[in-house]
Parts: structure tokens; C-alpha cells; sequence
């Protein structure tokens, strides 16, 4: 696994600055978010020349585009905010192409209107079902048109809250631009963090060979998303990490929910665990 961090965590005024403290902190991998290069999170018009330079500013300083940013609410209630977001996405599927990313990370989506990452009652209903499946098949086929893989993350709060709902997910997509990104600190429902090793290992058996990128953070709580760094909370990273590496996965491991400060001690626990995993 090749160690990477979201390229928020730097606050830089320019992004060779921003990518030199990435190259600088031991990182050899990015997941890129497009307001680092002065844009929207999820801008509907990316200029081809711009997604160029990212890529090759990357590259100059040896470091990959592991996967560019897509976030947005796929099953947003209202429909213009869907839209929005599935213009944006159009735009990050190409610029990620150009940049040379493999992958474009998604959320899989709340009926909550206000933030993505929050839970709402009505995700478990049919409706949100049906919306997220024309979602995600409508992403997969933007994946395919520009040659990029689309990975959605399991979610306690999302649409797609654990790993059963996940591989019924693409197991009913069918395609192979369809994909997991992984985040060991965002899979425990109410009650489940006790029981970490086998929630862990049942979703790594059920998705392990549809992950294609993972995350590192960390939580003291279950119920929720993780929010913590990692090494700073409870999640057996050893175990989480030897799960991972059991099934095949040698893919980038980003780093985030960490702020600038926390980097080296983070980087310096989580290349501990990978070694002992």
C-alpha cells in the first residue's frame, strides 16, 4: 500500500507550495479536491489545460493523482441540487482523466438537505434505494465514458450505510466502473464498535475485492463517522490494515480528518501498523 493524504490538509497560497509539503511529509500519493487549485469543491466547468497542470505538478514532484474528489449528494430531495452536483461530476470524471486519476471518489448520499455526512431516518426507505441505484448507475456510466473508476464509501450516515447494502449495491450496478473506497472508521452502527474485529473482517470479505482506494482516520465512538486521526482513537489499525492487505488490496492509503500538525505522528503510526499488519 502507498501511503497519501487529501490535499486539504496543507493550507498553502499556491499548489506547488501545497504539493511540496505533501512531497516534503514523506507522501507519495494525493487525493486531490479541485479548491485546492482555486475552484468549487464540484465546479461544473474544469478548463482541460488546468486538470493538465495538476496532473503533471504531481508527477514533476513524483508524487500520483490517487483519486480526485466528486462528493456531492446523490440523492439530494431536490432535484436542481442533484443536477448541480451530476454536472459537477461530469466535469471531474474528465479533469480526472486528464489528470491521469484513476479514481473519482462519491457519496453515496442522505435525504438529509443540508450536509451529505448526515444520517436522516427516510435513507432506509425504497425510494432512497431507487434514487441512489439510478445514481450510481448514471455515475458508472460517466466512469466508463471517461475511462475512470467511480468509488462510492460506505457510510453509517449515507445511503449506503454498511457493507451488506454496499455489495447489493454493486452487485446490482453490474459494472466494473463501479467501486469501494474503504474507511475502516466509518462502518460502526450503534452498539458495533465492540465487536470492530468482525464488523471489519465480514465488510472486507464482502467488498475486499471491489476496494480500490482506503482511508486512514480514526473514532472513539460509534453511531457516527469516524472524525479523529489516526492513531488517536480506537480502531485496531494492525487488524484493519492485515484485513485489507489479506485481500489483495495494494492500493493508496490516504490519510485524512488530521490536521497539518498531526501529520508526522500520524504518518509515522500508520507506516507503524502497515509494517506490523
Amino acid at each position: 500500500m502507498q501511503l497519501g493524504i487529501f490535499s486539504t490538509v496543507f493550507e498553502r497560497p499556491t499548489l506547488a507550495a501545497r504539493l511540496d509539503a505533501i512531497r516534503d511529509a514523506g507522501f507519495g500519493a494525493v487525493q486531490f479536491h479541485m479548491q485546492c487549485a482555486g475552484l468549487a469543491p464540484m465546479p461544473e466547468v474544469i478548463d482541460d489545460a488546468l486538470a493538465q497542470a495538476i496532473g503533471d505538478a504531481h508527477r514533476a514532484r513524483g508524487l500520483t493523482v490517487a483519486a480526485l474528489s466528486g462528493t456531492f449528494n446523490m440523492i439530494h430531495p431536490d432535484e436542481g441540487v442533484r443536477e448541480r452536483g451530476f454536472a459537477g461530476l461530469a466535469a471531474v470524471a474528465r479533469a480526472a482523466a486528464l489528470m491521469g486519476a484513476p479514481v473519482v471518489t462519491l457519496c453515496s448520499g442522505t435525504w438529509d438537505t443540508e450536509s451529505m455526512w448526515r444520517a436522516h431516518p427516510d435513507n432506509q426507505n425504497a425510494a432512497a434505494w431507487a434514487r441512489c441505484e439510478a445514481a450510481m448507475q448514471r455515475a458508472a456510466a460517466l466512469g466508463g465514458q471517461h475511462g475512470v473508476i467511480m468509488a462510492f464509501e460506505p457510510e453509517v450516515a449515507n445511503v449506503l450505510d454498511s457493507a451488506a447494502r454496499a455489495r447489493r449495491m454493486l452487485d446490482s450496478i453490474g459494472s466494473p466502473w463501479l467501486k469501494v473506497v474503504f474507511d475502516g472508521a466509518n462502518i460502526f452502527h450503534h452498539g458495533e464498535l465492540a465487536r470492530q474485529h468482525a464488523i471489519i473482517d465480514e465488510a472486507i470479505a464482502l467488498l475486499g475485492r471491489d476496494i480500490v482506494h482506503a482511508h486512514a482516520k480514526d473514532l472513539d465512538q460509534d453511531g457516527a463517522a469516524g472524525k479523529l486521526a489516526a492513531g488517536t482513537g480506537v480502531l485496531d489499525y494492525p487488524h484493519y490494515l492485515a484485513g485489507l492487505r489479506r485481500a489483495g488490496f495494494a492500493g493508496p492509503l490516504v490519510l485524512h480528518g488530521l490536521s497539518e500538525a498531526q501529520v508526522a505522528a500520524c504518518r509515522a503510526f500508520v507506516a507503524d501498523a502497515l509494517a506490523r499488519a
